[in-house]
């Protein structure tokens, strides 16, 4: 389960399957329609109501997404049930260490590995395309890094938290 905080009032969301397509919503059921128009751009039937939904940016460290629908946009905080227990427990979840690896942030395809093994990366570049929820999503260097090793492949189907490089 998942929470979406949008215009300060928050929606308990739990999926039931993989196309995200299906299930509730503050325990309410949900079905949507879902026809992917391009790589950002979708266009979605809820309730016999149409919506034109652009993803304009995903931040995975914020854990936010900037979304334009119809014509409005939305800032959405998405919050899991590991941020809530931690939030609970008094521990921040973010720290300023270098990190050694990046792992899947969700599952989903691999679509492109624009580095290779030794190269020297800095902060902001891509270093994995990752194809989830019927987007594609850059996953960027959040700090200079050098590539000791990648387990990830082309094409291959990745789960959340799955190594996909190490960094040295």
């Amino acid at each position: 389960m998942i929470t979406a905080s949008l215009n300060d009032k928050e929606y308990k969301i739990e999926f039931s399957d993989k196309e995200y397509s299906q299930g509730t919503i503050n325990n309410a059921n949900f079905f949507l329609d879902i026809i992917k128009n391009n790589q950002n751009s979708y266009h979605i039937l809820y309730n016999n109501k149409s919506f034109k939904v652009n993803i304009l940016s995903v931040d995975f460290d914020e854990k936010t997404v900037l979304l334009k629908i119809n014509n409005t946009v939305y800032t959405v905080k998405i919050t899991e049930e590991i941020d809530l227990l931690l939030k609970k427990m008094g521990i921040k979840n973010k720290t300023k260490q270098l990190n050694k690896e990046l792992k899947a942030p969700m599952p989903g395809l691999i679509v492109n590995i624009p580095v290779k093994k030794g190269d020297k990366i800095k902060q902001g570049e891509t270093l994995i395309v990752l194809e989830a929820m019927k987007m594609e999503n850059n996953l960027k260097a959040v700090h200079d890094v050098t590539i000791k090793d990648i387990s990830a492949e082309k094409g291959n189907s990745v789960e959340k938290n799955e190594v996909l490089i190490v960094f040295e």
